[in-house]
């Protein structure tokens, strides 16, 4: 783990790969996950051994990137990626994210000129409140993550007190309507027995929105991060997708 000091933040981050490389690749957690998860340490290295520059962080005010939770929002999340694709050189950027991370990929993939393609796998589809209004207690939403590298679930639990503005923060923002304005390559995966965003909430949206696109079904939860070999399988169309649209 390393720190960097973006304009705004300090972000703790993973990185793989040659930092001369002239395209980078950022992985982006769901919601209070964190960039130590076996998931992203393999994608990482997947996107590594492609020719990226690869690289992971924990948003700011969570796990290892410095700061009181209250920091942690759509809105800081979204300035720390412009932040680091201009922290290094504006280069031709992969955005891949789960869940969250997912919605701030298309969020932010509509909005800054370096990013070139988007990786969504089982976003959000809608606002950041959608999940867990009714467990708001006394202003936070208290939430438990598995420690890393979290292949399993764990006894030891991270715990984070949310507080009421994260929520706040996020109902300003519509992935959906952001990915219908989006031209540029991207390739959503969907989990068939994904809890948060159903299968035909997925292909409704995909339907919706312009070529070029890709669409992946993963037998699988939310929590992919379980299952090796929906890992592998993630990674594998990764692969298919850069060489189909040439990434470069």
């Amino acid at each position: 783990m390393d720190l960097i000091k973006t304009k705004s933040f300090e972000l703790a981050v993973n990185t793989k790969g040659n930092q001369d490389s002239n395209k980078l690749a950022i992985a982006l957690p769901g919601r209070l996950d964190t960039k130590d998860y076996i998931n992203f340490s393999s994608h990482l290295e997947y996107l590594a051994n492609r020719g990226f520059f690869s690289i992971s962080f924990d948003p700011p005010g969570t796990w290892e990137s410095p700061g009181g939770i209250e920091m942690f929002t759509t809105t800081n999340y979204l300035k720390a990626v412009s932040e680091l694709i201009e922290y290094f050189g504006n280069k031709p950027t992969l955005l891949l994210g789960h869940s969250l991370g997912g919605t701030v990929s298309i969020l932010a993939g509509t909005s800054y000129p370096a990013v070139k393609a988007l990786v969504v796998i089982m976003a959000a589809y809608g606002s950041s409140l959608t999940s867990g209004r009714e467990a708001i207690r006394n202003g936070v939403k208290t939430s438990y993550r598995d420690l890393p590298p979290g292949n399993f679930k764990t006894n030891k639990r991270k715990k984070f007190a949310l507080p009421t503005n994260y929520f706040k923060d996020g109902e300003q923002y519509d992935s959906v309507a952001a990915l219908k304005s989006c031209s540029r390559p991207k390739l959503l995966f969907y989990g068939t027995r994904d809890v948060f965003t159903t299968p035909e909430k997925v292909m409704e949206v995909y339907d919706s929105i312009p070529e070029p696109k890709m669409i992946h079904k993963l037998d699988s939860d939310h929590d992919y991060r379980y299952h090796p070999g929906i890992i592998n399988e993630i990674n594998e169309a990764i692969g298919q997708f850069v060489e189909r649209y040439l990434i470069t």
